[in-house]
């Protein structure tokens, strides 16, 4: 029994450690908005993620239209919106552009912007000819994690990774802690450019923007990673939160504040 007892004590650390390895980060108890608890406090920024499948006959004018009209969007000062980038999908689904806005001032900013951009015939004649090039589109309205660098333009040239992610609902609070910790292992080389989850359109969706030099300077940094202690681990506990994932190269046009 004394034999029993003792072999019993001594496994239990074991267990103990194993038991605190399933919870690598306690879930915030709190019972509150996930844009409560996950977004920036100190900014009140919402993003607007557009993504326009175009006509492949189409995408050189398209390309061509939006580089002489969104830079007057952006550059206007009567409009309290900035667009953060804009590019062309490379790799992933083609014939694609994706738009990133920025809305400072939140939900009243982006109706305002709305509202002033529906009594400017230009931008409406651009939304006419627009809308003849495209198959598709669809957008979402984000809030940026609080742990996230904020997207601020940057000098290229570099390619862009957009890997877009749906979690299983309810789980969005755990993908925030266990990337509150992920994020450090990610910063050497200066590619975490903006993480961001959605809140209006395709819920429970996250999408994290890399800048890279090359293709090749991707695999390099993200094979890195896992010799870094810690990160395997965090890995290994967000996979199972996930129910789709889709990475997008893109290259950024000509007047692409991220370049």
């Amino acid at each position: 029994l004394i034999c029993r007892g003792m072999a019993s004590s001594a496994s239990r650390p074991r267990e103990d450690s194993w038991l605190k390895s399933l919870f690598v980060r306690k879930v915030d108890p709190r019972k509150d908005a996930h844009s409560n608890l996950l977004a920036k406090r100190e900014t009140s920024s919402l993003y607007k993620l557009q993504i326009h499948n175009v006509k492949p006959e189409c995408l050189e004018a398209y390309n061509k239209l939006c580089q002489e009209v969104l830079p007057k969007i952006h550059e206007e000062k009567h409009y309290p919106c900035a667009l953060v980038g804009t590019w062309n999908t490379w790799y992933g689904e083609q014939d694609q552009a994706v738009h990133l806005w920025r809305y400072e001032g939140g939900y009243p900013a982006l109706n305002e912007v709305m509202s002033k951009l529906r009594q400017n015939k230009e931008f409406t004649e651009f939304r006419k000819e627009r809308g003849n090039m495209l198959l598709s589109r669809k957008n979402q309205l984000l809030l940026e994690f609080s742990f996230w660098n904020e997207p601020v333009p940057r000098e290229g040239p570099n390619i862009y990774e957009l890997r877009s992610y749906q979690l299983r609902p309810g789980t969005m609070i755990e993908w925030g802690n266990y990337w509150a910790r992920a994020i450090r292992f990610r910063q050497d080389n200066n590619e975490a450019v903006g993480g961001f989850f959605s809140q209006i359109g395709q819920l429970y969706m996250v999408h994290h923007l890399w800048a890279y030099k090359d293709l090749q300077t991707r695999e390099d940094i993200r094979n890195a990673a896992w010799h870094k202690p810690g990160w395997d681990e965090l890995v290994y506990y967000t996979v199972p939160l996930i129910q789709e994932m889709e990475s997008r190269i893109m290259i950024p046009l000509k007047i692409s504040p991220l370049q």
